[in-house]
C-alpha cells in the first residue's frame, strides 16, 4: 500500500503534479481518470438521487473532457494556475478567478468541460439506482458495492433492463 501522506501531513505527490512550463498540461498527465472519484461523492449522490435526469443524456468521457481542456486551456493553466493542486474543483476555481485573462477558446470551453466531468460522475452514481434489480438478481451483488458489479453489468446483456443498460452506457462503463 502506497503512503500518500508524509509525517508532516502533506501529500507526497502535491509538488510532483503541479503544472509548469517544463511539464505542460496534456490529457496524459492530467490527474483525472476513469475510476470513480471519491472527493465530493456525497454531494453527487444527493444530486443524483434528487435529480436522476442528470445522467439521462450521453456523457463525454473523462479522457475526451481533459483532452479538450488541455487543448483549449493548457497555456492558461500553466500561466495562471501554477501551484494549484490539480483536482477538477480547484482548477475550475482558478480558471474562474482568472476569467479576464483567458483566451476566447478557453473561456468558451472550460465550464463545459467541467460540467461534462460532473455529468459523468453523476451518471456513475446513478448506475446503482437504475440497475438495483440487476445487481442483486443477475449479478448476485450488493447495491452498496456497485463497483464490484459493474463488470457483470457490462458483460451480461441477458436480464438487464434498457434503463440499466442506458445508465451503464452514460456512465462510460461500456
Amino acid at each position: 500500500m502506497t503512503r500518500l501522506w508524509s509525517e508532516d501531513c502533506s501529500p507526497h505527490w502535491r509538488n510532483s503534479r503541479q503544472f509548469s512550463p517544463e511539464r505542460p498540461l496534456t490529457s496524459a498527465n492530467f490527474p483525472v481518470s476513469d475510476k470513480p472519484m471519491v472527493r465530493g461523492s456525497i454531494t453527487l449522490i444527493v444530486l443524483a438521487l434528487g435529480m436522476p435526469s442528470l445522467a439521462a443524456a450521453e456523457t463525454m468521457s473523462f479522457g475526451d473532457s481533459i483532452g479538450k481542456l488541455a487543448a483549449s486551456c493548457g497555456a492558461e493553466i500553466v500561466a495562471n494556475c501554477r501551484g494549484v493542486n490539480p483536482d477538477s474543483n480547484r482548477l475550475k476555481e482558478c480558471l474562474s478567478r482568472n476569467r479576464d485573462v483567458l483566451s476566447p477558446q478557453c473561456a468558451n470551453d472550460y465550464l463545459g468541460v467541467f460540467d461534462a466531468i460532473q455529468k459523468r460522475v453523476a451518471a456513475r452514481v446513478t448506475v446503482a439506482n437504475a440497475c438495483q434489480r440487476e445487481i442483486v438478481k443477475v449479478c448476485g451483488g450488493s447495491t452498496k458495492e456497485t463497483s464490484k458489479s459493474v463488470p457483470c453489468l457490462v458483460s451480461t446483456s441477458k436480464g438487464i433492463s434498457n434503463n440499466c443498460l442506458k445508465a451503464v452506457d452514460d456512465a462510460g462503463y461500456r
